[in-house]
């Protein structure tokens, strides 16, 4: 079972910069795709970017120009690199890993989340 452990989170100023690590237990770039997602409270999940398995990415729109996601597949490693941070990007962010069943279902795992606060 691929386990998720997220670090990178932490208290910013308007327009300040963050990065975010995601590190797998095992290698899974290969064959999934990952996303990065963040929950403000009161507010339900979103997506913020995606990256398949071949590379190509899918940014919201709210966070494209700023934000930037990577990964090192020797480090089994995805990371979120956030710029020019806005006080309405402050939320709990994730990493998941997409897995889907037979039917269509996405039951990958997720991180247990790292709290981006964005405030002067």
């Amino acid at each position: 079972q691929v386990q998720l452990v997220e670090s990178g989170g932490g208290l910013v100023q308007p327009g300040g910069s963050l990065r975010l690590s995601c590190a797998a237990s095992g290698s899974i770039f290969s064959i999934n795709a990952m996303g990065w997602y963040r929950q403000a409270p009161g507010k339900q999940r979103e997506l913020v970017v995606a990256i398949t398995i071949g590379g190509r990415t899918n940014y919201a729109d709210s966070v494209k120009g700023r934000f930037t996601i990577s990964r090192d597949t020797a480090k089994n490693t995805v990371y979120l690199q956030m710029n020019n941070l806005k006080p309405e990007d402050t939320a709990v962010y994730y990493c998941h890993l997409h897995r889907w069943d037979g039917l269509g279902r996405d039951t990958g795992p997720w991180g247990q989340g790292t709290q981006v606060t964005v405030s002067s």
